[in-house]
């Protein structure tokens, strides 16, 4: 079984501010046009594992093509720090950029198919 680990995340201004408890065993991309755009690599959090700490009043949400996923950007600086996932509404996809002191060089990156997706 794997150890979750909790790590602290932020948008750029700081005035959004979360919690992950992930293992972080494996990191996605995805080929969607909005994802490709933003270039992000994310890990899948469920829901009861994440926590918005601060700055809800600052978050902007995108959505487009069927309207179920809910991108989410700070209002003041732009960041994308996470969105709620279309085929999995009780996850998050975090952008691992965003989390404090992460590098994610060790660890094995999947790729997922989301531009064929309807």
């Amino acid at each position: 079984m794997r150890k979750l680990h909790t790590f602290s995340g932020s948008c750029h201004c700081n005035a959004v501010r979360f919690e992950i408890d992930a293992d972080l065993h494996e990191l996605t991309t995805c080929d969607c046009s909005i994802c490709s755009r933003k270039n992000a690599l994310m890990v899948k959090v469920h829901e009861s594992a994440m926590r918005i700490l601060s700055g809800t009043e600052q978050l902007t949400t995108y959505q487009f093509h069927t309207h179920t996923a809910e991108h989410y950007f700070c209002n003041i600086c732009g960041i994308y720090p996470f969105h709620r996932k279309r085929v999995t509404p009780d996850y998050y996809g975090v952008n691992v950029y965003c989390l404090e002191g992460f590098d994610p060089a060790d660890i094995p990156v999947r790729a997922t198919v989301g531009k064929g997706m309807s």
